[in-house]
């Protein structure tokens, strides 16, 4: 898929004032319902002028989002907004009521939200949604607004613009559902582009195109806030950068300055965990050694060069609605050996994920063979099949999703645990076993799903992957969701029990510099198939498909 990389012209004036943002001693406190003050962002000021873009880096709960949706008028329920200035496009904004928040809201300010499913309206179709500031804040007809919508969703990378128009969200993948985003928040061409993490759904080539096209709006004067924990994707797109840590400032400058030269030990941490080729082999969060407790030494194979798992000539199709059938997975191909990590990459529809659910057993191929550990999948009674899925693991892309968010850590982890036979009482114990290997206090157990962090969430899902000590675990996008501090350690847990237990993984990811850090082997696919393989060093060095050297020329650089 190539889509044409322009805008529209400005359907109105954008640059009323050279400096589109100006924020002097921001304050931003939330009072919970015991009348808890807590305050999430103190004393912020910045500037940011047309044609310029400015990021906002640090972890989880640093304030960064906060910041960024005060500037929108979405700070949330019980929020407290103090500040000495607070300007945009030259018009002071804090004592703005909601309706005239909305007057500014996808004309003067466009904005896009990190979670895209819920950015979307489930009733709407895509095209009307997208179509939705024009039709408010334009006087233009019915049929300039269809011509404006399908160019916007063309510029931001959306295949057969006329058909993902008349869809609904949940039709989309998660990559055209952020694409739809964006295309809704740059429809008016706004003074100013508010962009949460715009990029962390989409694949490294969506990604460049994205970020070619944020360029485009740079240069014709939109000033753009970006919010992300994608280093990479700052080094690329941003003049400055603002780093925050608990509500505060603790390093600003120009992007060149900061990542390459960072004065601040936070920042240096920050730098110093994102994964690239020279981190292989060293672990990316030092300062925070992994506390594994008591494990059994790794396992010793009769066999140790026998495969755990191999996959034969696999193919697999879907009937469409409209008639006809797709193919997500043909003619595939592979085998894992003891102790090793198979890297998988690859484009959004690529056939990835499906591949990696037919290993797991989950989904079954229309032609091809599994074995796992020497059984054939598809000669396996149900009881059988039941009793070998405890040698395979599986670690979901969204954790959240996968758990009953009904359920408290320690049900989902005794839920697991229950495949091994072990008894109720010794599952409690078994379940505080596995939130110590993963690095969680036994506190945890009480809480649910909603109430954990994203990097929490994830270390419950590597606990519940291990909870019927597998020979493999397949992991489906683990990390692609979590700061870069916070993937650090996931990373070096991950390889700490690989290491102390032998497992083999299957490592599915977007994220080609995470890959590059973890991966013995790798698979590079695309249209179904399977394009490249190889020792992953020298594919990632010497790649031989066009593909592949297409994927790694897309990759955003690091300083």
């Amino acid at each position: 898929m190539t889509a044409t990389l322009t805008l529209d012209a400005p359907i109105q004036p954008r640059i009323e004032s050279p400096t589109v943002v100006s924020v002097q001693g921001l304050d931003v406190s939330f009072t919970d319902a015991s009348r808890r003050k807590r305050e999430v962002v103190q004393k912020i000021s910045f500037d940011l002028r047309a044609g310029e873009c400015l990021a906002i880096v640090g972890e989880s709960g640093s304030g960064k989002s906060v910041t960024a949706r005060t500037l929108v008028g979405l700070t949330g329920a019980g929020a407290e907004v103090t500040a000495e200035q607070l300007q945009i496009n030259g018009q002071g904004v804090r004592s703005l009521t909601q309706r005239q928040w909305r007057e500014l809201r996808g004309n003067k300010i466009g904005f896009v939200s990190q979670d895209a499913l819920v950015a979307l309206d489930p009733f709407q179709k895509v095209g009307s949604e997208v179509g939705q500031a024009l039709k408010i804040h334009t006087e233009l007809e019915p049929k300039q607004r269809q011509k404006r919508v399908l160019a916007t969703l063309a510029a931001v990378g959306v295949p057969h613009p006329e058909l993902r128009a008349q869809q609904r969200p949940f039709e989309l993948s998660g990559g055209l559902r952020q694409r739809a985003v964006i295309a809704s928040a740059l429809i008016t061409s706004p003074a100013l582009l508010i962009a949460d993490e715009p990029t962390t759904a989409l694949d490294v080539t969506l990604q460049k195109q994205i970020l070619d096209l944020l360029k485009l709006a740079k240069e014709d004067g939109t000033a753009v806030l970006l919010v992300s924990h994608d280093l990479a994707v700052v080094n690329e797109l941003a003049d400055r950068v603002l780093v925050m840590k608990d509500g505060q400032i603790v390093e600003t400058g120009p992007v060149e300055k900061v990542l390459r030269q960072p004065q601040h030990a936070y920042t240096q941490r920050l730098r110093d965990a994102v994964p690239t080729p020279q981190t292989r082999g060293h672990r990316l969060a030092p300062h925070l050694p992994t506390q594994l407790g008591d494990l059994p030494a790794a396992r010793l194979r009769e066999r140790p060069n026998e495969p755990l798992l191999t996959a034969a000539n696999l193919t697999k199709t879907y009937k469409m609605p409209a008639g006809g059938r797709l193919t997500a997975v043909r003619d595939v191909s592979l085998q894992v050996l003891p102790g090793q990590t198979l890297g998988i990459v690859g484009e959004s529809g690529s056939g990835k994920s499906t591949t990696a659910r037919i290993l797991a057993g989950l989904e079954i191929a229309d032609s091809g063979e599994v074995h796992v550990l020497g059984e054939k999948w598809s000669s396996l009674s149900r009881r059988k099949k039941q009793e070998l899925r405890k040698h395979i693991g599986f670690i979901y892309q969204d954790p959240l999703s996968s758990f009953d968010p009904r359920w408290s850590v320690e049900k989902i982890l005794i839920d697991a645990i229950g495949f091994t036979g072990i008894s109720n009482m010794k599952s409690r114990e078994r379940a505080r076993e596995l939130l110590s290997i993963v690095g969680l206090e036994s506190s945890v157990t009480d809480r649910h799903p909603l109430h954990l962090s994203g990097g929490q969430r994830q270390r419950v899902a590597i606990a519940r992957a291990l909870a019927t000590t597998p020979e493999i675990i397949i992991c489906d996008e683990p990390v692609s969701a979590l700061d870069v501090s916070v993937q650090a350690t996931i990373l070096d847990l991950l390889t700490d029990l690989q290491e102390a237990l032998g497992i083999a993984y299957v490592f599915i990811s977007h994220d080609l510099g995470v890959v590059h850090h973890l991966a013995d082997e790798l698979i590079v696919m695309k249209d179904a198939a399977i394009v490249e393989r190889g020792n992953a060093v020298e594919v990632f060095t010497q790649p031989e498909h066009p593909y592949t050297q297409k994927l790694l020329t897309a990759l955003p650089a690091f300083a």
